[in-house]
Parts: C-alpha cells; structure tokens; sequence
C-alpha cells in the first residue's frame, strides 16, 4: 500500500500511532532524517522481521531517499505476512517538497 507524505503527515498531526520505519544505511541519516523514527537497513530486514511483527497493530510507513528502495521492501514484507505495511510514496523527497523543506534532498 501507498501514502503520500501529504496523508502521512495529516495522520501524525492527528497523533495517529504510526511507526515510520527507515531503512536507508546508517550514513544517509546523517544527510537527512525525519524525527522518532525505528532505523532498520534494508539489508537487515530479513533478519530483524521478529521486531516488525511485535509492533502489533499499528501501522508501518517504510520509507527512504526517493520511494524506489522502500517499494521493493514494502513488497517483500507483504509477502513475510505481515499487514499494515506502507510506502511512502517519493520518499524523503516527497516529504522535503510536500511537507518540510527543511529536510535535505541528496
């Protein structure tokens, strides 16, 4: 499934619990990053799935630079079983044009 950063950022402003789940490596968060997010590479997913299915029922938006790398992990998740699972569309791209410019584009 799909959100934009519009609607993510609608949801947290309700004070929707939502997990925002960032999966780019440990030196693009010092570039840019949102704030009170769980940080888990991508190449570690596969690995650490126990931790993303004791999150319970809350929803989680996965997300990186530009959409592409969380798309295909938002697939793979979906086929672990696990429900509740987002992209967010466009990535920390679409979060610095449609929401917070302040957060840097690289």
């Amino acid at each position: 499934m799909e959100i934009s950063a519009t609607q993510l950022k609608e949801r947290l402003d309700r004070g929707e619990e939502i997990v925002l789940l960032d999966i780019r490596k440990p030196y693009e968060l010092s570039i840019a990053s949102l704030e009170n997010v769980m940080h888990i590479p991508e190449e570690e997913i596969a690995d650490r799935l126990d931790e993303l299915r004791n999150l319970g029922d809350r929803d989680v938006v996965v997300y990186c630079r530009t959409g592409r790398r969380s798309t295909e992990l938002v697939a793979f998740l979906e086929q672990q079983g696990l429900k509740r699972i987002f992209n967010l569309t466009g990535g920390l791209h679409a979060w610095s044009d449609d929401v917070d410019p302040e957060v840097m584009k690289y």
